[in-house]
């Protein structure tokens, strides 16, 4: 009998935080539904290893005790009672401070908490970080943190789960912050995969209907997505028993070239729970949808353009598929689609194996992989989401890379990094790796 590996959550921050107690209250919720005593299982021993989540780091106490207060109310699930790590004061909200400050002086304490929720895990099947990519003081610490994991289980896998500020901004420097916090991550972590605020929001308004939206609802809607990924499913290396390595298989799918790790996410269908009442669902319809998502680089199923197609193998020009893609394309270097609940063995996927989707470079059967579970997964009959590594994320990383080399180039700002150790140098370094990133998959 094969042991299920755990899965080690670090809720980093108070966007990780808030974002990890709506995670765990999906995957909680979703697992005790009627007939799933074996996906349950399963579930549990992935994340609630003797009932209890993850590790919780905030350099206030604020959010944590909220999130601890919350998740004991439910009754179902807990935090460990000591595997949190908060300060009694503020910390000034500054991403130099919690790398070069912070971190260091907290890092023994923070190592220690991991460290032992590893202990307790009888095989580890990874490290999964959730934190915002644009934050101060607790962006700033997590990348630090992240480091040190990096340094100290050199062959475990990291995951970061990561949010984008809001395009408009809500604070001057989260340009910097982000420009910071992703060159540093993508050399530490497998993959980061990435949810964007300004997409969250639209699903909340168009598909959801929610008239006020609350960070509440931003992070449930980007739980939900998370959960639809990390719980149970039947995978190629195992078709019979739900898989016991969930990180490990995602980067084995998705991640095959150390140069490309940004992976999008998006998930069909997503609605309120008036309008699911009344709703019916076919496999074709969802992945004709989702499939058009993928190639126009669409977000949610609602404004999707449905005049960008795939170009046919070769042209009657004798042209190359490459050469005639439409202009906005989206080009794949691997896909991950992953098929929840009912009659989910009649889902047709041949769609997603037409080689003109992906890079000429890897051969389709190393580009595309399936996940199925016939579970029903968070109160939707059926449900289909697709991990993706493409040209997805090219225009919001131009953006954040674009406005943050605007201010630098005038040092707008900048004393407020180097202050606390953050050189011009750094910043010219952080340039330097993204660029680099936007090249990689400019030119797939």
């Amino acid at each position: 009998m094969s042991i299920d590996m755990s899965v080690v959550s670090l809720q980093l921050g108070q966007c990780g935080n808030q974002i990890g107690h709506e995670l765990f209250s999906v995957i909680s919720d979703d697992s005790n539904g009627p007939n799933r005593k074996k996906y349950k299982q399963c579930s549990d021993d992935r994340f609630f290893y003797e009932t209890s989540a993850g590790v919780l780091v905030d350099m206030e106490p604020k959010v944590i005790s909220q999130a601890i207060a919350k998740a004991s109310k439910s009754g179902r699930w807990r935090y460990g009672d000591k595997a949190h790590f908060s300060q009694k004061q503020g910390s000034g909200n500054n991403w130099a401070n919690g790398f070069c400050v912070h971190g260091p002086r907290h890092e023994e304490a923070v190592e220690d908490l991991v460290r032992k929720e590893i202990e307790r895990c009888d095989r580890l099947a990874g490290i999964f970080t959730m934190m915002s990519v644009a934050g101060g003081t607790g962006s700033g610490v997590g990348t630090y943190i992240t480091q040190r994991l990096r340094d100290l289980y050199p062959n475990s896998f990291i995951l970061n789960q990561v949010t984008w500020p809001y395009g408009a901004g809500e604070v001057i420097v989260q340009n910097y912050n982000s420009v910071l916090t992703l060159s540093h991550l993508y050399q530490l972590s497998d993959a980061i995969l990435v949810h964007e605020n300004d997409t969250v929001h639209k699903i909340c308004s168009r598909l959801m209907n929610i008239k006020h939206i609350s960070i509440s609802d931003v992070n449930k809607v980007i739980a939900h997505q998370l959960a639809s990924v990390l719980q149970p499913a039947y995978t190629a290396d195992s078709p019979c028993h739900y898989s016991t390595n969930p990180i490990g298989e995602l980067m084995s799918s998705l991640v095959s070239h150390p140069e490309y790790k940004l992976l999008s996410l998006c998930n069909i269908p997503q609605m309120s729970s008036t309008s699911l009442a009344y709703s019916v669902f076919n496999w074709p319809g969802l992945l004709k949808h989702l499939r058009q998502m993928l190639i126009a680089s669409a977000r949610m199923e609602e404004g999707i353009d449905w005049t960008v197609s795939a170009p046919s193998a070769v042209t009657s020009g004798g042209e190359s598929a490459t050469n005639s893609r439409h202009k906005n394309f989206n080009i794949s270097l691997a896909n991950l689609l992953i098929l929840r609940g009912k009659d989910v063995s009649t889902a047709v996927t041949d769609g997603f194996k037409d080689p003109t989707l992906y890079v000429p470079w890897l051969k389709t059967e190393n580009s595309f992989s399936t996940w199925t579970c016939p579970v029903a997964f968070n109160g939707y009959e059926k449900s289909a989401t697709l991990v993706s590594n493409s040209q997805s994320l090219l225009k919001p990383l131009d953006n954040i890379v674009r406005k943050a080399w605007n201010m630098f180039a005038s040092r707008a700002y900048v004393h407020q990094y180097t202050k606390f150790g953050i050189s011009e140098e750094d910043f010219l370094d952080s340039f330097t790796a993204l660029e680099q990133i936007i090249s990689s998959y400019t030119h797939l």
